[in-house]
């Protein structure tokens, strides 16, 4: 098992296969009652073009607060961070964000849900809703485009909102722990299925989740966070061959993978702070 540790030496170069780098990055923020919290600490990291990569660790550890920072939602207190070699300093077009809950407008249709960003982007719907159909197609709704959310079950409404931030083609997709609040049968069919619409797709993910055998099964690596304030413990390469299906949970590789995730964790005492073991 080959593994790949962080390295406090990092230097901001763009290579020929990164599209991502985090420079020295660390967020502080004050809560409402005007307590400073130090959420994030000298994370430097590079991400390939194309990578599927997931971030485990403890809640509070700073993983979601790593998404908004790259998506452009808030700021950095110090540290860069760099795509495709320029700096970030804004909302990003090239992302897209899939959160825990669909937020899906209920009023609205399928298809109109997955043709939000159109309207966002003041594009006529009528450019994208060639696109906004195929991509229904691809995560398995084809048929389901004219009816409204409450007739879909918890995964069928997380695809159309994994359909509505592909709908730009965006280089990057951000998912934060987007399959968390699904049930064990549910979330294992939607594991298979993203990773089907990744190779289709080939964007860059960074998938934040709580669960190990998640991050081990979706993942090229599993980038692994200390408690508050959050900092890489390590960078685990998964040398699995792909494509990968559930059953690959049961093999041996794969518990060498968990394991050493998990001992991680455990000694650094995150998983009496919040991460799971499994799920």
């Amino acid at each position: 098992m080959q593994l790949v540790k962080s390295s406090p030496s990092f230097e901001p170069k763009v290579d020929g296969n990164a599209l991502i780098h985090f420079d020295g990055v660390a967020k502080r923020y004050r809560t409402v009652s005007g307590d400073s919290v130090h959420a994030l600490d000298e994370v430097s990291l590079s991400i390939g073009s194309g990578e599927f990569l997931s971030i485990v660790g403890p809640s509070g550890c700073g993983k979601s607060t790593m998404l908004k920072i790259l998506a452009g939602i808030t700021s950095a207190s110090r540290g860069s961070l760099y795509i495709d070699g320029k700096p970030v300093s804004g909302p990003q077009q090239n992302i897209g964000v899939v959160f825990q809950e669909p937020t899906l407008l209920p009023w609205h249709t399928v298809l109109r849900n997955v043709l939000i960003p159109a309207d966002v982007a003041r594009i006529p719907r009528i450019r994208l809703r060639d696109r906004a159909m195929q991509l229904l197609k691809l995560v398995g709704l084809e048929g389901f485009h004219d009816r409204y959310p409450n007739e879909l079950s918890g995964g069928m409404q997380q695809r159309v909102s994994i359909c509505r931030a592909l709908l730009r083609d965006p280089a990057i997709m951000l998912m934060d722990e987007p399959f968390g609040a699904l049930d064990a049968l549910t979330r294992d069919h939607m594991n298979m299925e993203l990773l089907r619409i990744w190779q289709a797709q080939h964007n860059t993910i960074l998938f934040v989740t709580h669960s190990i055998t998640e991050a081990v099964l979706l993942s090229d690596r599993v980038i692994v966070m200390s408690p508050r304030p959050g900092r890489i413990l390590e960078e685990v390469r998964i040398n699995l061959p792909r494509p990968r299906q559930l059953s690959l949970v049961n093999s041996a590789s794969f518990g060498d993978y968990a394991n050493h995730i998990r001992n991680l964790l455990d000694r650094s005492g995150a998983l009496f702070s919040g991460a799971e073991e499994s799920s």
